[in-house]
């Protein structure tokens, strides 16, 4: 049973106020929320607990960017998400806590250089990248693997869905369909792992008014706010906790 102490409480309304501001508006600070829980619990437990909330904030996503879909560029990704998500699933299968964390350090600091990348020569690179198969597969695959290990796989997916030349709303709107569809494939993954239990489960419910703030915050405030700035801040905070995932 989880221990709803105050310090736990106050965690849990945080990252459901990220969670909720990642699913509308700057996806890369799911990286953080999965920093802070990990700091509190086992890394299977973090991992677990934080599926269900972001699963609520992915609905509350779909709900307003309903409209905002290339159903198209997701069903190209879906067989090699399925590889990703199977790949880990392995990985959860005969990995301890501690290699999981060490993992989820490395992916996380893996995504921020591949952010940090984007950012520098983003364009370039994107404009450069062949529009073939090999890279939808190598695309679809890491995201799946990602999400499946740490619910990590926001920055992969921004970079694809940005290759593809989408607008702003349709990033958000089809990575908000794509993780609402992937998150529901991996809850029975994660039930038979032991990592989401009905206690886990029904501590999301008492979250719903912070993801809902989260989320009203993203649609209202990003469009406000000098993303550079403020992604470089969330990187930033991501690699301190994953540095401090890989050194224990």
């Amino acid at each position: 049973m989880l221990a709803l102490n105050g310090g736990m409480i106050a965690l849990l309304i945080t990252v459901g106020i990220c969670a909720g501001f990642a699913k509308t508006g700057v996806s890369t600070l799911n990286i953080l929320n999965v920093m802070l829980m990990s700091q509190v619990l086992p890394a299977k437990d973090a991992v677990g607990l934080l599926l269900p909330i972001l699963i609520l904030a992915d609905i509350i996503a779909v709900t307003y960017y309903r409209r905002d879909v290339k159903w198209r560029l997701m069903l190209s990704l879906a067989p090699w998400v399925l590889v990703g998500l199977g790949a880990g699933y392995v990985v959860l299968l005969f990995t301890t806590d501690r290699h999981l964390q060490v993992l989820l350090g490395t992916i996380i600091g893996a995504l921020i250089l591949l952010q940090l990348f984007r950012d520098k020569w983003g364009f370039r690179w994107e404009e450069s990248l062949p529009r073939s198969v090999w890279f939808t597969a190598l695309m679809g695959a890491v995201a799946g693997f990602a999400t499946m290990i740490g619910n990590v796989s926001g920055v992969v997916m921004a970079i694809y869905l940005m290759v593809k030349k989408l607008s702003k709303q349709e990033i958000v709107g089809t990575g908000a369909w794509f993780f609402l569809a992937v998150n529901l494939i991996k809850t029975p993954l994660y039930i038979q792992l032991g990592m989401i239990t009905w206690s886990s489960a029904s501590v999301a419910v008492w979250v719903i008014p912070a993801i809902a703030a989260g989320a009203y915050l993203g649609i209202k405030l990003v469009p406000l706010i000098p993303q550079k700035w403020f992604q470089m801040i969330i990187l930033l905070l991501g690699a301190v906790g994953a540095f401090r995932l890989i050194i224990g």
